[in-house]
C-alpha cells in the first residue's frame, strides 16, 4: 500500500496541465496533499504550501508522489537529484509514469540502502483475458471525450460522489494512475498489452448487482492519433449501457498535436455511439459534460445552454456546477432524445 499523507512533486511542469495527476489527488483527496514540491521553472500551482523535503516530512509526508503527466511518461534527468534526495531524506516515491521507477538504477539502489518503497503505479497487477464480448449483469457508464484531459475522470468522479448523496448504488473504475492513487484500486489501461487491453476492462467490470452503475473512468480519444486505441479498448471491453461526451471548449488544437483541429461534439457522438453499438446495441449518449475551468461562469453557463438546445440532452460542468444532471439523465434512462 501507498503510504498517505503525499507530498505532491510537480518538477518543473510548465502549465497546469502537465500537473494533471498532483491536481486530482489534490480536488479529490485534499487531506493527502499536504505540501507540494516545486522546481525551478514551474509554471503549476496545486494551492498546498510549498515545502521542502525536510519540511515535508516534519510535516507527516510519507510518500512523494510524481504528480506530472508528460508526454511519454519519462522521468526528467533534472529530477533525479530530488528524487534521490527524497529517498535519503526517509520518503517513498509514487509514480505512474511509464518511464518506470524500478527501471532506475541509481533510485533502485537508493531505496534499497534507505528501506524506502518504490511504487510504480503503472504497472498490471493482474494477469488479465482477452475480451470474450459476453454481457454482464450490472449498468455501466463510460465517459468519452474530444481529446485527452478534458475531464473525463472528473465527469465520472463527479457522478460517483452525486449517486452517493442520492443512496444510489455506483463505484468509479479507475483506468489511469491519477485514478488510481485517488482511489487505490484499478487498471493501468495504457500499460496493459494491446490484445488484453478490452479484456483489462471486462475483468474490471464484471457482473453486478441489476441497479449496480459501474462509472467508468474514460482515456485519450478516438480522435487522437497518439492515444485512441485506450479508448476503443474502454468502449468495447466496457459494454456501456450509457456515455457521456467529454469536452473542454478553448482549445485551440488536439493536446500535443498542433497539426489537429478538435472535434465536434456531433462527430464524436456519432463515432463513439456507433462503436458502442458493436459491443451494447442498447447504448445510448445520455449527457455532456464541459471543462469549463478557462470560461467566466456567466459564459460557460450561456455556452451549456446553447448545447442543451443544440443536442436535447443534459449539459454541465460537474466538477464546477454539480452533476444533478448527468445523474438524472443517467438513472431516468430513455427521458433525454438524442438530436439527429
Amino acid at each position: 500500500m501507498i503510504k498517505t499523507p503525499y507530498l505532491l512533486f510537480l518538477g518543473d511542469a510548465p502549465d497546469q496541465l502537465a500537473a494533471k495527476v498532483a491536481q486530482g489527488v489534490k480536488d479529490w483527496r485534499p487531506e493527502f496533499a499536504i505540501g507540494q514540491f516545486r522546481m525551478e521553472g514551474c509554471n503549476a500551482d496545486m494551492g498546498p504550501p510549498d515545502m521542502g523535503l525536510q519540511e515535508a516530512i516534519a510535516a507527516g509526508c510519507k510518500t512523494l508522489v510524481i504528480g506530472v503527466a508528460n508526454r511519454g511518461g519519462v522521468i526528467s534527468p533534472a529530477w533525479k537529484k530530488v528524487l534521490v534526495q527524497a529517498l535519503e531524506e526517509g520518503l517513498d516515491i509514487a509514480s505512474g509514469l511509464h518511464n518506470l521507477l524500478r527501471d532506475e538504477a541509481d533510485l533502485v539502489a537508493v531505496a534499497e540502502a534507505c528501506g524506502r518503497e518504490l511504487h510504480d503505479v503503472r504497472i498490471p497487477s493482474v494477469k488479465y483475458p482477452i475480451a470474450n464480448g459476453v454481457k454482464r449483469t450490472g449498468k455501466r457508464c463510460l465517459a468519452v471525450g474530444t481529446d485527452c484531459s478534458v475531464g473525463k475522470m472528473y465527469t465520472a468522479l463527479s457522478m460517483e460522489r452525486e449517486m452517493h448523496a442520492r443512496g444510489l448504488n455506483a463505484t468509479f473504475r479507475a483506468t489511469g494512475q491519477t485514478g488510481i492513487l485517488i482511489t487505490g484500486d484499478g487498471v493501468p489501461l495504457d500499460a496493459v498489452i494491446a490484445d488484453f487491453m478490452a479484456g483489462s476492462i471486462e475483468y474490471l467490470t464484471p457482473d453486478n448487482d441489476a441497479d449496480h452503475w459501474d462509472l467508468i473512468e474514460g482515456q485519450g480519444s478516438l480522435f487522437h492519433v497518439s492515444y485512441s486505441g485506450v479508448t476503443m479498448a474502454l468502449i468495447h471491453g466496457g459494454q456501456p449501457d450509457a456515455l457521456i461526451l467529454c469536452h473542454e471548449p478553448t482549445r485551440a488544437h488536439m493536446r500535443g498535436l498542433p497539426g489537429y483541429k478538435l472535434p465536434s461534439l456531433k462527430a464524436l457522438n456519432d463515432l463513439a455511439l456507433e462503436l458502442a453499438k458493436v459491443a451494447n446495441p442498447a447504448c445510448h449518449v445520455v449527457g455532456i459534460s464541459v471543462n469549463t475551468q478557462h470560461m467566466a461562469e456567466d459564459e460557460a453557463r450561456t455556452y451549456l445552454a446553447s448545447l442543451e438546445r443544440e443536442f436535447r440532452l443534459p449539459a454541465t460542468d460537474p466538477f464546477r456546477f454539480g452533476a444533478g444532471k448527468l445523474v438524472d439523465a443517467l438513472v431516468q434512462g430513455d427521458q433525454y432524445a438524442l438530436a439527429g
